[in-house]
Order: C-alpha cells, then sequence, then structure tokens
C-alpha cells in the first residue's frame, strides 16, 4: 500500500477531526490538532494536541505535545509534553519537561532531554 505524505508549508493550525482517518506521515510548520486516528509519523515544528478522541500509532515529534486522547508510540518532544488526566499514553517518551495529571496512564520509557538540547545530541548509554 502507498503510504501518503502530506506537507504545510505555512505556520497554521491544521485539524484532524473527530471521525477521520489518516494512515501515512504528516509534516507541518504550525500547530496540529488531533480529535480523530492518524497511523504513521508525525512531524510538527510547532503544538501538538491530541484531543479526548483522538488515537495516534507510530511516531512523533514536535516542539510541544498536549495529550487528551490515546497514544501509542514513540514520542520526542524538545519542550513541555503534558498529559491530561484522559491520556493514555503507551511506548516511549524523550522530553525536556513532563507534566502529568492524576488519572493519566503511562506505560512506558521516559528519558529526559536537558532544556534546548537537540535531540541527537542526547546523551549516550
Amino acid at each position: 500500500m502507498k503510504q501518503n505524505k502530506t506537507t504545510v508549508d505555512s505556520a497554521t493550525r491544521n485539524l484532524i477531526g473527530n471521525g477521520t482517518i489518516i494512515k501515512g506521515d504528516i509534516e507541518s510548520a504550525g500547530d496540529i490538532r488531533i480529535d480523530g486516528t492518524v497511523t504513521g509519523v508525525i512531524r510538527s515544528n510547532g503544538k501538538i494536541v491530541i484531543g479526548q478522541s483522538g488515537l495516534v500509532e507510530g511516531e512523533m515529534e514536535c516542539q510541544q505535545a498536549d495529550i487528551s486522547g490515546s497514544i501509542k508510540a514513540k514520542l520526542k518532544v524538545e519542550g513541555l509534553t503534558s498529559m491530561k488526566a484522559s491520556a493514555v499514553f503507551e511506548g516511549e517518551l524523550l522530553t525536556a519537561k513532563l507534566s502529568i495529571e492524576v488519572g493519566a496512564q503511562f506505560s512506558g520509557k521516559c528519558e529526559m532531554l536537558q532544556p534546548n538540547q537537540p535531540q541527537h545530541e542526547k546523551k549516550q548509554k
């Protein structure tokens, strides 16, 4: 099956609505809000918001993440990762800052980056 790749060049807000299913890669210079389902790689130079009805499976890279829905992925966040009480996370998290509300479910591995440390320069263990 051919994978689709969508690129957005402007710093806009992008919405993937409830009931929408995307299989493929997404790249955006702006923020993304996901209330539907995305399977693939998501890269944003801004903030990614996963709404309560949102589901992401695959890999995500962004500056900031605000999670209220479900993620089964490898997540790389250069700034703050915020998991709301309704969040369900399963996978690997690499982030500079982490906030988890009471009630959120976290299952997996978390590694903390130094603030403003590029992802490719993280410490080797």
